[in-house]
């Protein structure tokens, strides 16, 4: 993160370097095909541009949401970008407009669409483990990056995670960071927000969010990974959230049938209620089940067998320029990419106003004033 970038109070970064464009945008970008994604505040379209031929995908982003100026938000995410344009995991910017109605987020068009549809594919089509072991490589290697730069994510979920290409199985890009938020060790950021099988604990109870916030919500990401069931989703929101707040986990035989114990003990890793006690990304990435042939090391998080010398820098590099998909839009989704949402995995809503409470099996607290973030 750049040193003269501004941060509020909540985290946001407020100042870009990337110059924002007031020309008009289809003098110099095509169109094509069907919407890739929508959601309330948000589209997403792919486009070609003239001068290149290159094809990306025009996140369509409105300024003013339910009467509030939400440029902010908007700077916010492009700021994230920015920071992260060096790392091959995160989703690139490539160009920013603004109209009167929008600011249009030029991003690289992941062909392979979500991994969400491998999660719950049968057969042939699923993720076998070996490939869930080097996506979450990838996935890893992109958040130890934005951690290293005192970023969080705060939203990551199989559809916020891309494939650059499905068949054959590509690499993953990053994408939706538009609840993300820096931290420093000045100031505590407590946040309402999120999707809620994938938030950890201490953002239900209204506690300082963390780097290990994201750590959570990757242990739910690589269970669902493995076994196509969402560890967490209840029959409704407040069951959900008491599942969460109680750590009600299955880890049974039946459930991870076929699946190596080291995958389970990687899970378990994260999956734990302290976020003090959760282990680091870079920590996941020295986990035995993620490096075969592990060294010890005297400084192991508490719940990894050992860690190994692998660096960080060790990624992989394919990439497809395959035809993506253009699926049917969805008016719930706020991400880009395969861009769908589904009714089985809760409402994927975003600010504060995600979480109705209502009668909470759990305790909650009133004093909270729960503003939306749009």
């Amino acid at each position: 993160m750049p040193e003269s970038a501004t941060m509020s109070k909540n985290g946001m970064i407020t100042k870009i370097h990337t110059r924002i464009r007031t020309d008009p945008f289809t003098a110099n970008y095509e169109l094509v095909g069907k919407e890739l994604g929508r959601g309330k505040f948000a589209v997403v379209k792919k486009c070609i541009e003239k001068s290149t031929g290159k094809q990306y995908a025009a996140k369509f982003l409105r300024l003013r949401r339910k009467g509030a100026d939400c440029r902010t938000d908007i700077l916010n995410e492009i700021a994230v970008l920015e920071s992260a344009k060096t790392n091959p995991y995160v989703v690139a910017l490539h160009e920013v407009y603004e109209t009167s109605h929008d600011i249009i987020l030029v991003l690289e068009c992941a062909a392979g669409g979500e991994i969400f549809n491998q999660c719950v594919a049968d057969n042939d089509e699923a993720f076998t483990e070996q490939d869930v072991i080097r996506l979450a490589k990838q996935i890893l290697n992109g958040v130890a990056f934005l951690h290293r730069n005192n970023v969080v994510h705060l939203d990551l979920k199989p559809q916020n995670i891309l494939l650059t290409c499905a068949r054959p199985l590509g690499d993953i890009r990053i994408v939706d960071f538009g609840l993300s938020r820096r931290m420093d060790n000045i100031t505590e950021v407590r946040e309402i927000l999120g999707t809620p099988e994938y938030v950890a604990p201490e953002i239900l109870n209204y506690e300082p969010i963390s780097t290990a916030t994201d750590m959570w919500s990757i242990g739910v990401l690589i269970y669902f990974m493995l076994t196509g069931d969402s560890p967490f989703l209840g029959d409704n929101k407040q069951v959900t959230f008491l599942n969460i707040s109680q750590v009600n986990i299955d880890y049974s035989e039946d459930t991870f049938e076929g699946i190596s114990s080291l995958a389970i003990d990687f899970i378990k890793s994260v999956l734990v209620k302290d976020p003090r006690m959760r282990a680091t990304a870079e920590e996941c990435l020295n986990h035995p089940w993620l490096n075969p042939h592990p060294h010890p090391h005297p400084h192991s998080h508490p719940h990894l067998h050992s860690r190994s010398d692998s660096s960080l820098d060790e990624q992989e590099t394919s990439q497809s320029e395959s035809e993506p998909e253009s699926p049917a839009p969805s008016p719930e989704l706020d991400l880009m990419g395969s861009y769908r949402t589904y009714p089985n995995q809760g409402e994927l809503k975003t600010g504060r106003d995600a979480f109705s409470f209502g009668e909470s099996p759990f305790p909650t607290r009133p004093e909270i004033q729960q503003e939306l973030i749009c």
